[in-house]
């Protein structure tokens, strides 16, 4: 491991920027442009990001930043991704249950792009898509799953309102943070699912002729 020097100066204006930057991304893994415009726009500054950065160094992170997705990441260092001792950034391991659900949310996401601005969906909506995928979840742990994908900023809602019409903002951080080997573990049972589901559709409409 090199030896770490760090030579930052951060302007008086900008001190509580910077740190509400490194707080964000510690706390959260994730700054959405879309949620936090302010901190979004001063870390996407190339001489922020790069102190930013640098300060992160010093316990082993980094930041990635998406400009087409408006994203910035905390990551491990490169330099300390193998080092042994060190906690991994930006991956949180989720249950099986919730990394179906996180597929769930990631198909909707998809399917809403370029239709408004923001990628919205209703509880209820939501909540027929996973049953239609026979995803086995109560709602204890739907609620819990639900607060951990918010505190990560994967999406957003109103912890009140747990209405059918309650709107549901999905952030393009779905997308960030798998843990790879669960990840296609769990995408192939989704997969299966998603065919069944196909199928019993091809023969519902073959039905109606």
């Amino acid at each position: 491991m090199s030896e770490i020097k760090l030579n930052i100066s951060i302007q008086e204006e900008n001190i509580v920027l910077f740190k509400r930057c490194i707080r964000k991304l510690l706390e959260s893994t994730f700054i959405v442009g879309e949620k936090d415009e302010k901190l979004y726009a001063f870390i996407s500054r190339e001489s922020n990001r790069q102190d930013i950065s640098d300060y992160l160094r010093i316990m082993g992170f980094d930041v990635f930043l998406d400009d087409h997705v408006r994203i910035a990441m905390l990551k491990a260092h490169e330099a300390d991704e193998e080092a042994v001792g060190l906690k991994r950034a930006n991956v949180v391991t989720f249950t099986n249950e919730q990394y179906h659900l996180l597929l769930v949310f990631w198909e909707v996401y998809l399917e809403n792009l370029g239709y408004n601005q923001e990628n919205l969906v209703l509880r209820g909506d939501l909540i027929d898509k996973i049953k239609a995928y026979e995803i086995d979840i109560d709602n204890r742990k739907f609620a819990a799953a639900m607060e951990l994908f918010k505190r990560y900023n994967l999406i957003d809602f109103d912890i009140k309102d747990r209405t059918e019409d309650a709107i549901i903002t999905l952030y393009p951080s779905l997308q960030f943070g798998w843990d790879i080997t669960q990840f296609q573990t769990v995408a192939s049972e989704y997969m299966e699912s998603g065919e069944s589901i196909a199928e019993q559709e091809e023969d519902e409409e073959e039905d109606d002729e």
